[in-house]
């Protein structure tokens, strides 16, 4: 992998974490059982991408 494409994927990586926690945190603050539940389901699929984007390191 060269060092820009090691660079993007880093990026990637807090991004997709960045959006992790901010999701998590929305679905702890939430009361709506429906919205919280929407929250919790961005935050397994932002990790699941952070995840994937872990792969390639």
């Amino acid at each position: 992998m060269s060092p820009k494409e090691l660079l993007y994927v880093e990026d990637a990586l807090g991004h997709a974490q960045f959006l992790t926690i901010q999701c998590r945190e929305a679905a702890s603050r939430l009361t709506d059982p429906v919205l919280r539940e929407q929250a919790q389901q961005l935050t397994n699929s932002n990790q699941q991408l952070f995840d994937r984007f872990f792969e390639l390191v």
